[in-house]
C-alpha cells in the first residue's frame, strides 16, 4: 500500500484483540464463567446455529463481576498496542480518519483509550453491570449487533478510501467492504481471508501499520495508566 495522501482515507480499527493484545469479553466471560460456556457459544457461532449479537448476549449473561473487579482484571490482562497512539497521530497528520468500532463494551473501551490520549470517534455496544447478568445495548439491529461493513460501505460511498483493522470474526464483512484490509497475525480474519484468497496484510502492531500506510516508523509514546478507575460509575 503506498503512503496516504491528506484526507484520504476513512480507517476503521476493531478494538478487542486488534488495539489488546487478547479479546477483553473473551478474558471477561472465561473469569467469570470458565472456558466450557465460552467455548460452547463460540462454536454455534462457528456452525451458524447462533448469530453474533445472541451470542453476545448469552455470553454478556454470564458475566456477574462488579465493574470494579471487571476493570482491574482487564488493567491486569488486556494490554493496548504501545505504538496505537503514534499510529493515530500520524493518520491524523495525514489528514485521515481514524474510529474505532467493535462489538465489545463501550465502558470498557472509552476510558482506556482516553487516558492514554486517543480521542477518536468510538463506536461500540452498551452494558449494564446487572449482579445477575451484564446486558447488553447493541449498537444497531443487526445480526451482529453492530453493523460495522455499514459504515465502511457509507464511507466509501462518500467518496473515502477505506481501511480496516481487525482480528475476529465481528470483522469479516467489514473487512471485505473495504478498499485495503490489515488482519492482526495468528487470528481469526488473517484465515478467513487466506482461505479465500482475500488479500489482506497480516501484522503485529500498529507501528507496522503505520509504517505500511504512512511511510514513517511510529514510536510508541509513554501514557498513564489505562485503567480509569472513575468509569465504574458512568
Amino acid at each position: 500500500m503506498h503512503p496516504a495522501q491528506p484526507g484520504a482515507l476513512a480507517i476503521f480499527v476493531d478494538y478487542d484483540g486488534t488495539i489488546t493484545n487478547v479479546d477483553t469479553f473473551d478474558l471477561l466471560v472465561r473469569s467469570s464463567a470458565g472456558d466450557g460456556p465460552w467455548d460452547a457459544i463460540e462454536a454455534d457461532i462457528a456452525n451458524g446455529t447462533c448469530t453474533l449479537r445472541r451470542a453476545l448476549e448469552r455470553q454478556a449473561a454470564l458475566i456477574h463481576m462488579p465493574p470494579e473487579e471487571a476493570f482491574a482484571l482487564v488493567e491486569r490482562e488486556a494490554h493496548i498496542d504501545p505504538s496505537f497512539l503514534a499510529f493515530v497521530d500520524a493518520a491524523k497528520a495525514a489528514g485521515s480518519e481514524v474510529t474505532v468500532v467493535s462489538s465489545g463494551l463501550r465502558q470498557m473501551i472509552e476510558p482506556r483509550l482516553h487516558r492514554l490520549g486517543v480521542q477518536v470517534p468510538i463506536v461500540a455496544n452498551d452494558v449494564t453491570f446487572d449482579p445477575a447478568g451484564w446486558r447488553l445495548s447493541f449498537v444497531d439491529e443487526s445480526d451482529n449487533g453492530h453493523d460495522k461493513a455499514a459504515r465502511v460501505r457509507a464511507a466509501h460511498k462518500a467518496g473515502k478510501p477505506t481501511v480496516y483493522i481487525g482480528d475476529g470474526i465481528s470483522d469479516f464483512e467489514a473487512a471485505l467492504a473495504a478498499d485495503t484490509r490489515f488482519a492482526k497475525k495468528g487470528r481469526a480474519l488473517e484465515r478467513h481471508c487466506n482461505e479465500r484468497g482475500i488479500a489482506c496484510t497480516s501484522f503485529t502492531t500498529f507501528d507496522e501499520v503505520g509504517r505500511a500506510m504512512f511511510g514513517a516508523t511510529l514510536f510508541s509514546r509513554p501514557g498513564p495508566s489505562s485503567l480509569d478507575r472513575a468509569s465504574v460509575s458512568q
